[in-house]
């Protein structure tokens, strides 16, 4: 299992056993493939963000509105919106709820 094993078959072993251990292998390769690049991207998305992006980035996942951050920053909140508007197509983010799924492993 260390070296990376999914499952252990004992012989004599039953081809529907084999075909269902090796759909499970190819699921879990593409699961674990997939992981990867959307980690790759989201940090791609991050690295190309600016200071003040990754600012209201943090403050986004924290769950602050528009208001508080423009508070906070001592910005006009529609340049807020658009520097949060910036940074969700740079990170390629379709919601916040996905931002904040990307960023778990960012900030």
């Amino acid at each position: 299992m260390k070296a990376g094993a999914i499952d252990v078959l004992t012989k004599p072993v039953r081809e529907k056993d084999l075909l269902e251990a090796v759909n499970r292998a190819i699921a879990n390769y593409a699961l674990r493939r997939l992981d990867r690049t959307t980690k790759t991207t989201a940090q791609a998305g991050y690295m190309s963000l600016t200071h003040r992006e990754r600012q209201i980035m943090a403050l986004v996942v924290a769950g602050k509105l528009n208001k508080q951050i423009a508070a906070e920053l001592q910005l006009a909140e529609p340049t807020v919106k658009l520097h949060r508007g910036h940074m969700m197509q740079k990170m390629k983010a379709t919601s916040v709820a996905h931002l904040v799924k990307m960023a778990g492993g960012l900030l």
